[in-house]
């Protein structure tokens, strides 16, 4: 009786926690950590870059630094234990060689090539965060597997909208006028990160009925945050930048941009934390 009533306690919270550790679902966790590290430096080198093509020569040397970010990151990557794998890693070379390439030439490039440039990247960056979270699914627990997929397909992704908007913004505000063409590439990003923070919202809601006891009561403030700092910047964009961008500061509305992706990415982290917490196992 007493067997019976222990296996019974082990299947019920079987799901809530491995019997063991799980070394693939840590490995996952801190590859997917310098994953993120990559897209953010990116997204901020591309937007600062953007920004001082467009004629606002205080961001040069703030590019300089976020470069240095972006080689940090790919050292990261390339020492941990899933840079072994071959698929990820010939992903992550290429992506690598090819960032490298365009921090060489960035300032001689017209501001919306290297722009487009930088994205094409990001997008094989969001495209590999993707790919690891879903190559790698299988040795996660149901909780790990939920919430890295929310990470990977709809908190980086929201961050990707936002650093657009950030970026394009900047370079239309140091510039102090938009054309039709880019008053037509912002909307649709608008429309985006405004899909993308319903999305978010919506997942993490289910995520945290669904698992109570895996992520700390700050989600919920965190995710309160992310939402307000969008509807805000959305607001930033339709009412100032586009009606009238000679009078945004550049440096002020990037900065904005900066404080809503840091929100999301606070969310990231604490995420993270508890896919790295669930793969200790109970021993």
């Amino acid at each position: 009786m007493r067997l019976f009533l222990l296996t019974l306690l082990l299947l019920v919270n079987i799901q809530a926690k491995s019997l063991f550790s799980n070394e693939q679902q840590a490995n996952t966790s801190t590859y997917i950590e310098s994953l993120k590290n990559l897209i953010l430096a990116t997204q901020k080198t591309r937007g600062l870059t953007n920004s001082y093509l467009n004629g606002n020569t205080a961001a040069m040397l703030l590019v300089f630094g976020n470069r240095d970010d972006m080689k940090s990151a790919i050292g990261n990557m390339e020492a941990l234990p899933l840079a072994a794998d071959p698929v990820i890693n010939t992903r992550a070379t290429a992506i690598s060689q090819k960032l490298i390439k365009l921090n060489h030439k960035a300032f001689k490039m017209p501001p919306k090539k290297i722009f487009d440039a930088y994205t094409e990247q990001i997008a094989q960056t969001l495209m590999l965060a993707q790919s690891v979270s879903k190559r790698f699914a299988k040795d996660l627990s149901p909780f790990g597997k939920e919430i890295s997929s929310t990470m990977m397909e709809d908190m980086l992704p929201m961050t990707e909208y936002t650093g657009q908007l950030r970026g394009m913004g900047a370079g239309i505000a140091a510039k102090g006028k938009i054309t039709k063409e880019q008053r037509e590439n912002l909307m649709p990003l608008l429309y985006q990160l405004k899909t993308f923070n319903k999305k978010l919202q919506n997942s993490m809601l289910q995520i945290t009925a669904k698992y109570p006891n895996k992520l700390p009561k700050t989600i919920n403030s965190e995710l309160s945050t992310i939402n307000k700092y969008a509807v805000a910047y959305i607001s930033l964009a339709q009412k100032k930048l586009l009606k009238n961008p000679a009078k945004v500061n550049p440096d002020t509305y990037f900065d904005q941009g900066t404080q809503l992706i840091t929100a999301i990415i606070k969310a990231y982290n604490t995420s993270n934390k508890a896919i790295l917490e669930d793969s200790k196992g109970w021993f």
